[in-house]
């Protein structure tokens, strides 16, 4: 009779609340350890710089490439500034690797930015295919401008995926910073 019936119906839901606990630490984004790595890293600075400097380029490409299409004219400007910005992606992409390792001890594919580097190789792949298309002549210059508005696309959901993980790294931090102290 007693196996039917619970003895310590407390522990239960202290298992539950333990469980729950469990989960919002896998939720957060940085570990204490983590946060307090990634604030005191050169590299966070670093990315902070490359980030809008990237997606400065990435303004200014996207209109001289959508200039070229619909004029036919600045080809060449055009493909200076998609080289431009392969450049800084791919300068932005060797950082944030070096900047996952000093955070979270690997170079690439941390759980907190599994889903983010996973589209920036695509992105990577989408600019260096563009580059090497570009470099033996294999497509016309019009095919060329709208596969690099396709990288741009791509990019811009990477861009999107980072912005929603800053904002949910500064809310972390209001949150610790009204709660945890």
């Amino acid at each position: 009779m007693l196996s039917n019936t619970d003895a310590m119906p407390f522990a239960r839901l202290m298992t539950a609340k333990g469980q729950r606990e469990q989960k919002k630490d896998r939720d957060l984004l940085y570990t204490a350890e983590q946060k307090k790595r990634r604030d005191e890293t050169i590299w966070t600075q670093v990315q902070g710089v490359l980030a809008p400097l990237q997606f400065f380029v990435f303004l200014i490409s996207t209109y001289l490439v959508i200039r070229y299409l619909n004029t036919g004219e600045g080809y060449q400007i055009a493909t200076i500034s998609v080289i431009a910005k392969t450049s800084i992606l791919l300068l932005i992409m060797i950082t944030g690797a070096i900047w996952e390792k000093v955070v979270f001890g690997q170079y690439l594919l941390a759980p907190s930015f599994f889903w983010e580097d996973v589209v920036s190789f695509f992105v990577i792949f989408l600019h260096i295919v563009y580059v090497l298309a570009l470099w033996i002549n294999l497509i016309s210059e019009q095919q060329l401008m709208l596969l690099a508005l396709f990288a741009y696309a791509a990019y811009f959901v990477n861009a999107t995926q980072f912005l929603i993980k800053l904002r949910a790294a500064r809310m972390q931090s209001a949150w610790e910073d009204a709660y945890v102290q």
